[in-house]
């Protein structure tokens, strides 16, 4: 089963990292990568779900700092719509600010990541949680 994940991240660096953690991983995954708030609600509720299809992501890597509309805004609205709120979502971000970590998880967040500095720590970080939600974790299938 090729899984779908979400990247919400308007670093290229983090990007190209993660696409190719994933690509190492070899857990099939398929990686969207929308570079704003804005692109990822509009994905999530414009794009996904239609005409029933079970077609939202398996997992969301949600990172706080973006353009147009902030990482918290588009936890509160995935997190607050029947449609999205089961779908995991991971923070993935350099705060290490309290309020953000406290907020993340007041809204839904499932975990909250602080972003390895060091390009091989970050690959590993990836690596585990990509296992962990799409191998492990027994997710809510009714989105």
């Amino acid at each position: 089963m090729n899984k779908r994940i979400l990247l919400v991240e308007d670093n290229p660096s983090d990007i190209e990292l993660t696409k190719r953690a994933l690509e190492k991983s070899r857990l099939g995954s398929q990686l969207i990568v929308k570079e704003d708030g804005e692109e990822a609600l509009k994905f999530l509720f414009e794009e996904c779900g239609i005409d029933g299809a079970d077609d939202y992501p398996a997992l969301i890597l949600l990172d706080l700092k973006l353009p147009v509309v902030d990482g918290m805004e588009v936890l509160r609205q995935v997190k607050s719509d029947d449609r999205t709120k089961r779908i995991p979502i991971v923070v993935l971000t350099t705060s290490s600010e309290e309020d953000d970590i406290d907020n993340s998880y007041d809204l839904g967040a499932n975990a909250y990541i602080r972003k390895p500095v060091d390009n091989d720590r970050f690959i590993v970080a990836i690596n585990y949680l990509g296992l962990f939600w799409l191998m492990i974790n027994e997710p809510s299938y009714r989105y």
